[in-house]
């Protein structure tokens, strides 16, 4: 894929119902059981601090982020993160979360949470958060759960629980 031919855009209202069809072909219908889905019954994503990957107009890739709150500690929580299977290991997941989080920086966030793969977001620079000092909406695997300082210092003694955040969300 030439680096060219994708486009990361800011989600619209209009991209909602094929964005939803790209989470039912690559997460299925069992993802509603997760924690993070939890937390997007009672809030929406932020539609400008989340993306769409295209190519043309082939929409290929989707990145949301949510306002939460970890305690009393205002942050996003990212996802979910998902590129239609046949542009996996092509850099577009890589994109849009560059895209993410410069973006949330720029808006003076200060902190990224989200559930997933260490390897793989680790490359951009999330790190474990430790065993036992965040706890989300039902159960989620420890080891996945993960935070981005966007601001030096800003995860140091971050407890509590994840709770969507009401009043970033007007």
């Amino acid at each position: 894929m030439n680096d060219l031919s994708l486009t990361i855009l800011a989600e619209t209202a209009n991209d909602a119902q094929i964005i939803e069809r790209l989470h039912a072909r690559t997460f299925g219908p069992g993802r509603y059981v997760l924690s993070a889905y939890r937390l997007r019954e009672h809030v929406s994503h932020l539609l400008d601090l989340s993306f769409t990957a295209r190519i043309g107009t082939l929409l290929v890739g989707s990145v949301r982020q949510l306002p939460i709150c970890v305690g009393d500690t205002p942050a996003l929580l990212l996802g979910p993160l998902t590129v239609e299977p046949p542009f996996r290991s092509r850099g577009v997941g890589r994109k849009l979360l560059d895209r993410a989080i410069a973006d949330a920086r720029k808006k003076g966030h200060k902190l990224i949470v989200l559930v997933g793969d260490e390897p793989y977001y680790r490359r951009v620079g999330f790190k474990a958060i430790p065993k036992g000092n965040v706890t989300m909406p039902g159960p989620v695997d420890q080891n996945r759960l993960l935070v981005l300082e966007l601001v030096e210092g800003a995860a140091a003694g971050l407890t509590g629980a994840v709770r969507p955040d009401w009043d970033a969300a007007k």
